[in-house]
């Protein structure tokens, strides 16, 4: 047993890496390094997320608000609008940034035109 200590120290001080004798492994393996992953395999998950923000948020928030001021600025007097806020009125008149509607008979209010929300057709008064 000492013979067998001494042995396995002089090996230890030794170039040659130390197996165990039941296994025939190497007491202290070399240790590999794992492969570090490419940028673009770390940044691609983030453009996906973009993209996809992009398209389901961002795009047609973009269109819907196109959609909107182009309907805002062919606003004529004489149609039936409803605003935001639910009040439906007649446009009596149209300015740059200001809408007069009337609600009522002699009733008038000035709001703007931003908040109108849809211009009633034909087909939805009925």
């Amino acid at each position: 047993m000492i013979f067998i200590n001494s042995i396995m120290s002089s090996l230890a001080h030794a170039d040659a890496p130390v197996t165990t004798a039941a296994t025939n492994v190497p007491a202290n393996p070399p240790v590999i390094a794992a492969p570090q992953p490419s940028a673009l395999g770390t940044a691609l998950p983030f453009v996906l997320m973009a993209a996809v923000f992009y398209f389901l948020m961002i795009r047609p928030q973009q269109k819907k608000a196109k959609d909107h001021e182009s309907m805002v600025s062919t606003l004529q007097k004489g149609e039936e609008v409803i605003t935001r806020s639910g009040i439906i009125g007649k446009i009596h008149g149209v300015a740059e940034k200001f809408i007069t509607l009337e609600v009522d008979q002699n009733v008038k209010i000035k709001i703007l035109k931003n908040q109108i929300e849809t211009v009633l057709r034909q087909e939805q008064k009925a």
